[in-house]
């Protein structure tokens, strides 16, 4: 199924517009499907008035910390759903970005490219560990109702 065309102010006010987690409590699944190596958490996230509906991703490798993914999705009634942002992990190289943490975002030159929305990404240097992703991605998204931590400076580098 094709993306629906989102432009930037679209993706900028599902970005803005207040979201609550329903379920804080969600389980780590073992293994998710295709991924025998991972844990993977989700979460159900609802706009004002429960829509527009969202989910909230964690992923991690079990083996190497550094190999994780955070994101959040767009779950709309009646096209498919939009990742709006990934928050990964150092554990592989994404274009000029050499194994350090990127965010990627949805934008609209990836949807009429007919790349990934989310194709594109920038290096980061807010988070360094899962836990600290999803505080950027509460925060970056204006999701409540989660208990997060960001992940404090490093003193050496």
């Amino acid at each position: 199924m094709n993306t629906k065309l989102y432009d930037d102010q679209e993706i900028a006010q599902l970005q803005a517009l207040p979201k609550r987690v329903t379920n804080p409590n969600a389980r780590w699944l073992k293994k998710p499907k295709g991924r025998p190596s991972h844990r993977q958490r989700n979460y159900k996230v609802t706009g004002q008035d429960s829509e527009p509906r969202f989910s909230i991703y964690l992923r991690e490798n079990l083996n190497d910390t550094s190999d994780f993914s955070c994101g959040i999705l767009y779950i709309p009634r009646s096209s498919p759903s939009l990742t709006l942002a990934r928050y990964n992990g150092s554990s592989h190289p994404h274009g000029d970005i050499s194994y350090r943490p990127h965010i990627h975002r949805a934008t609209q030159k990836a949807i009429l490219a007919g790349r990934k929305p989310e194709s594109e990404a920038e290096e980061t240097n807010r988070y360094r560990t899962l836990s600290g992703a999803l505080a950027c991605l509460v925060e970056d998204f204006n999701v409540s109702g989660l208990q997060t931590q960001h992940d404090q400076p490093r003193i050496f580098q």
